[in-house]
């Protein structure tokens, strides 16, 4: 999560803050730049999923449709918005006013503020645990902390102190370490979130934004006056890496699958795009003037970057890193923050069963299959997958190491699919069939006993390749003869010696598969004939 902050004179406006003046001057001076990054995706933005961009000098909150290009709705909330972040289920929209001490609870139904909450000092920014159970809210004065919000009661149930003037917050994925960008101290304050205690501080440059990476392995921070990213190692709260960006740098996104990263350049005008597994910036693009919010779309095509000095969002496109739209916004955005894509679900398979060979066209229908990632027949990957569109994906299903029923999933940069009936395909044993020769007997006279050379081919019949590696017995009436494994061609051949009496006594020999997991069972008698 980032967050942006004016500071041509940061001491300045320190001192005003401490006069009690840090309300008027938030909108002014300060204004700080939430981006949520969404975990996973959707391709383009799927039914009601907005971005919400605050704006600090009109007190309101935009929500502007990617799909329409159109602002679908103005929310008034309080005063100098800044910090925004959407609870996991995309249901609230929790936003930090700056200059009213108080948090806006927007319901995203009906795009309405549904409560308010007092809050401390100046608040800058917000990020929701995963579970939707907790708000964090940082404020930046008297003295600067976190508040810690219960969403059900809508009561701050907790304060931690962090350093001085902290800005940007954000979490882990498992929402077990807080991670808070303290601007004057020069640090990031790790804070475990059961006990509510600061574990470990970071020195870092003027942390005016910072994200997690999805992992949760890395911290990105802005190190606004040293125009760098500081790269910290969460198992050993240290900086590994700093990179040099663009000036004045005030947010961060990380990208869904955390290759690259987006850095908003307030004094540059500009968002850096940095490869994380190089460190090193791999392009620049201009976008407008003042950029202190960036954020992530989930799906990963889908950069947002708010131009605070201009009052506009620029919209840019990954795969060519250039701005193909600029939309008109509020007075002074800032925060940004959009809903994750909802989990993927397979609703129907048809059809619902097929040959353990594979190789089977399965259309399944469902939700949130945009963007998918993979398909998988169980734990076997599709051998190829379609998304046709959001509701529809079309998949080949892979061969079966056994037969029986297998769960269809769904992988996106969200989520998989959660696993249950309707997802159901079921493998059936591929039909197999055993052709075996007649045999020429030449007896002679006296003889007691006789060699019997037999033969069998096995062929899956469903795909119409030989079996091999299968055993067939071969028997003359209730007298096994010989057993013999077929070979690349599906022969399997064997001598064996049986009576006369026996050999004239039956009409033919039999052949017998008894089956596998992926096959059905055969038989095949064949004639001996008397010489």
């Amino acid at each position: 999560m980032a967050f942006t902050i004016d500071r041509p004179h940061i001491r300045d406006v320190r001192r005003r803050l401490w006069r009690g003046t840090a309300a008027a001057l938030a909108a002014a001076l300060l204004g700080a730049v939430g981006a949520v990054l969404p975990a996973g995706p959707a391709h383009a933005a799927g039914p009601a999923r907005l971005v919400y961009v605050s704006h600090a000098g009109a007190g309101t909150v935009s929500a502007y449709d990617p799909a329409t290009g159109s602002t679908v709705a103005t929310i008034e909330v309080g005063s100098a918005p800044t910090g925004i972040a959407l609870t996991p289920d995309g249901s609230q929209a929790w936003v930090a006013n700056g200059a009213s001490d108080t948090v806006s609870v927007i319901d995203t139904a009906t795009n309405s503020v549904a409560a308010t909450v007092a809050v401390g000092r100046t608040p800058r920014s917000v990020v929701i645990s995963p579970d939707g159970g907790r708000a964090y809210v940082v404020r930046t004065a008297d003295p600067g902390g976190v508040d810690v919000i219960d969403t059900s009661s809508l009561v701050v149930t907790a304060t931690i102190a962090a350093g001085d003037f902290p800005d940007a917050v954000d979490l882990s994925p498992d929402g077990s370490r807080l991670y808070v960008g303290n601007f004057s101290s020069r640090t990031v304050s790790v804070i475990d979130t059961v006990s509510n205690t600061v574990t470990a501080t970071v020195p870092v440059g003027n942390a005016a934004g910072l994200a997690v990476s999805p992992d949760g392995a890395h911290v990105y921070v802005a190190d606004h006056d040293d125009n760098r990213l500081s790269v910290i190692d969460t198992a050993t709260a240290t900086v590994t890496a700093t990179v040099p960006v663009g000036s004045l740098p005030q947010s961060v996104a990380v990208a869904p699958d955390g290759g690259l990263l987006y850095v908003a350049n307030r004094g540059g005008d500009s968002v850096s795009v940095v490869d994380t597994a190089t460190n090193t910036v791999v392009a620049t693009v201009p976008t407008g003037a003042g950029t202190s919010g960036v954020l992530a779309d989930a799906d990963g095509t889908r950069v947002y970057a708010a131009n605070t000095f201009v009052n506009t969002m620029s919209v840019i496109d990954t795969a060519t890193l250039t701005v193909t739209a600029t939309v008109p916004t509020g007075s002074r955005p800032f925060g940004l923050a959009m809903s994750k894509a909802a989990r993927p679900t397979v609703t129907a398979v048809t059809p619902a069963q097929g040959p353990a060979a594979g190789g089977t066209t399965v259309t399944l229908t469902g939700t949130g299959f945009t963007g998918a990632t993979a398909v998988a027949f169980g734990a076997v990957p599709a051998a190829s997958f379609t998304v046709r569109s959001d509701t529809e994906i079309t998949a080949t299903s892979p061969a079966a190491t056994t037969a029986g029923p297998a769960d269809i999933t769904v992988t996106t940069p969200v989520a998989t699919s959660t696993t249950g009936p309707a997802d159901r395909y079921t493998y059936t044993r591929d039909a197999t069939g055993l052709t075996a020769a007649p045999l020429l007997l030449s007896l002679a006279p006296g003889q007691l006993k006789i060699n019997l050379n037999l033969s069998a081919a096995l062929a899956d019949t469903t795909t119409g390749k030989p079996i091999t590696g299968a055993t067939v017995k071969f028997t003359l009436g209730t007298t096994t003869v010989c057993t013999a494994t077929t070979n690349t061609a599906g022969t399997a051949t064997c001598t064996g010696v049986v009576p006369v009496l026996t050999a004239l006594l039956n009409l033919g020999y039999t052949a017998t598969y008894n089956g596998a997991p992926t096959h059905e069972p055969a038989t095949a008698t064949a004639a001996l004939i008397h010489s």
